[in-house]
Order: structure tokens, then sequence, then C-alpha cells
């Protein structure tokens, strides 16, 4: 709750876009994107971060995570954005069109172990942008914390 909140008060997360979902008047999840850039910062290219993704532990499994992010993917889509990065389970974030971005040329803002390369992923919202944009990510100043980027 701390992250979020931070975000929220973070001036270089914006633009941001925030979801929730609620069930039988519950607060079944919430999935936060904010802006992030690549340097260097000569390429026209809009991108955002998925960070963080919650779900109630009282609705996992019934897709309430799959639902924000798609209606996340959709809507960042639809006001053009370009790029949506990752920092998650490489088992999950692929079904929903997420692929390691390391070995597309697009670095995290801090190392990431090797064994855990698969876990830094984007994914393309317009054709094109993915393989004529390489860089590194550099995230608002809440997320540019090292913590966030260890597992």
């Amino acid at each position: 709750m701390e992250l979020v909140n931070n975000l929220f008060d973070d001036e270089t997360a914006r633009p941001l876009l925030s979801l929730v979902a609620e069930m039988g008047g519950k607060l079944a999840g919430h999935v936060l994107f904010t802006a992030v850039r690549i340097q260097p910062e000569d390429q026209e290219v809009s991108a955002r971060i998925l960070a963080p993704l919650a779900v109630s532990s009282d609705f996992q499994g019934e897709g309430v995570g799959g639902l924000l992010i798609r209606e996340g993917l959709k809507q960042l889509a639809e006001s053009g954005v370009d790029l949506v990065f990752v920092l998650g389970h490489p088992g999950y974030y692929p079904k929903f069109g997420f692929q390691t971005a390391g070995l597309l040329g697009l670095q995290a803002p801090h190392s990431i172990p090797s064994e855990h390369a698969e876990a830094w992923m984007v994914q393309g919202l317009k054709a094109g942008v993915i393989g004529r944009i390489e860089g590194t990510v550099q995230c608002s100043q809440v997320l540019n914390q090292p913590r966030h980027w260890r597992e």
C-alpha cells in the first residue's frame, strides 16, 4: 500500500492509469501503470510500467488480475501508449502478450540476475515499435529504487 501511495504522490510517475476491480461490493484487485522513459531520450516512444498488481486473497484464482491487465492494456493502447513493461512472473505475464524485454534490447533500470532475466518483460501496443527502440528504461523516482528490483 505504501508503494501505491508513494507513486500517486510522485510527479515523475505521471501520467498514470489506476484501475480497481470490485466483486460483490468488495475490493477485489488493483493495478497501476506509471510513466517510464527510455534512455537515450531522443527516441519517440510513449511507455508505461505495470507495477504493482494486487488481488485480494479472497479473489485469487478468479481471473481478477487478468481482467485488470487486459483492461489496462486496452486503455493504454487507446490513449496512444507504445510499450508497457513489467517485472513479474515469466509464467504469468506472457499469456497477456508480454515477452522478454532484454532480448529485444530494452534493459531494466537496475541489473537483474541472469537467472531471472525472463522476468523483465515488455509488450508492444503498436506494431513496429519493438525492434525500432532500444535502451534502458528509467522509471519514476519511487520505482527507481534498487529495493524494488530485487527478488
